[in-house]
Order: structure tokens, then sequence, then C-alpha cells
């Protein structure tokens, strides 16, 4: 029987990992293990100065005081008995589009499970607040991972999909393979006063946020009410970059 591994950023009690899980165990044994609480934001970070500690809820199900790499980590290399045939990331709660992937927790949980050599995506639903239906996100996914099982992915590349929030799963026109969009970022620091006088700030308060329109971009896919799958590698070096810096950098 396949063996899958499930986490998220969002935290152990998520809507979306619980409608998740339960979608998955059509193809095989789950397995999760997420952070006790909310870590959205949390990136890549990986907690080395301090002990973890796991709480196992219920049967192959467990929480962790700790980020969505460290429970990736630790569930291949600690808690489970047997290395997982796939890791998925979600269901998260809002989009991780464009430069979004670069803090992502639940992008990077894909990306952990990638590197130890699994094959691994990433799933987020993208809402305005209207609706929040998980259930034709967590359809797509099964077919997604059932694909993955199969079929497997190339070399160290991850899958970062996005799903639109539709109150019915035929409202979803089909699915684009997409390119990383890109965010403008507006007024994202907001400042503050607190009552002794100090000030304070919130990263992220702003609302005047907008994105590139691009062809081919997961924004657009997602805005047209198409299901966008952006191919995520994790060699990062810009090879066009490399040829013109050693043709033209004389230091």
């Amino acid at each position: 029987m396949k063996k899958i591994l499930i986490s998220n950023d969002d935290g152990i009690h998520s809507k979306g990992l619980k409608v998740l899980s339960s979608a998955l165990e059509s193809l095989g044994e789950v397995y999760v293990v997420a952070p006790d609480r909310e870590r959205s934001a949390a990136s890549h970070s990986l907690t080395l100065h301090r002990p973890l500690r796991v709480q196992q809820i219920s049967e192959r199900i467990y929480a962790v005081d700790g980020t969505p790499t460290d429970c990736i980590t630790l569930a291949v290399n600690g808690i489970l008995h047997a290395r997982p045939d796939l890791v998925v990331s979600g269901i998260n709660r809002g989009g991780n589009l464009g430069d979004d992937i670069t803090y992502s927790g639940t992008v990077s949980a894909a990306m952990e499970g990638t590197l130890l050599g699994i094959p691994s995506f990433a799933v987020s639903l993208f809402s305005q607040g209207k609706h929040l239906n998980f259930i034709p996100a967590s359809q797509f996914a099964v077919r997604l991972a059932g694909y993955v099982l199969t079929n497997g992915l190339p070399k160290d590349t991850l899958l970062n999909v996005n799903i639109p929030d539709v109150a019915d799963g035929e409202d979803i026109k089909g699915y684009r393979i997409t390119k990383q969009g890109k965010r403008v970022f507006g007024d994202v620091i907001v400042e503050k006063v607190d009552p002794r006088g100090k000030k304070y700030y919130w990263i992220g308060g702003g609302n005047s946020i907008h994105w590139h329109d691009e062809e081919d971009s997961d924004y657009r896919a997602v805005k047209e009410n198409f299901v966008s799958i952006t191919p995520i590698h994790l060699n990062l070096t810009h090879y066009e970059s490399v040829k013109e810096l050693t043709k033209n950098l004389h230091l």
C-alpha cells in the first residue's frame, strides 16, 4: 500500500488539512505530521536551537511544535517507520502565487520532501473569502496525487498548485501548466502606537497589493477559474546570468 505524508502551515486543526487527509485515503495509507499551531510565512526555516516536541493526536496523526519543514524532516527521518511515496502539503487557506512561494510554509514543506528525494506538491485554495470550499481542491489533489504516485515527477522538481475557490467543482474550467507570477506590493508596513506611547509595526498590513496580469502566469490561471500547476526546481541558479557575468564582470 502506498504511504502518503501530509503537512501544512495552517496547523494541525486546519480544515483544509482534514479535508485533504480524508480525500487522499482513497489512494493509500495517510500520515499527517503538521505544526501544532499556525506557522504561515515560516518559509523553509528549520528549528536548530531548541528541541522539538511531538504529540501523537491519534493513529497516524502527529502535531509538532515546529515549522512545516521540521514536520517533514521529523516524519521522514524519525516518526514514520517507512519512507513515504508522496508528500502533499495543504490545503492552504489562501493562494500561494508568484513571490508568495518564497515565504510560504506550505510550499516549503513540499520543497523539503523534494530535497529528501520524495515526489511532492503543495496545494493552496485561492480564495477571496467568498466560499472557502475545500472539496473541489481536495478532489483535484486526489487526481494529481494518483498521477504522481504512478509517474513520479522530474528530478528536484516540486509542483505548486493553486485552485480557485468555487461554490461547485464544475465551475473549475480545467488546469494550466503555468509560470510563477509577479506580485506588486504596496504599503505592507503598518505603524501604530501602543497605550504606553511606544511604536510598533505590523508587517503585511497593507491593502494596496496587485498582480502583473501576465499570460501563462499562475495568477492569470486562477483568476480565470483554472487550476494553476507551476513546476518549481530546487536549483535556483540563473544560468543566463552565469553566462553574462562570466563574460562581463571584471573586478
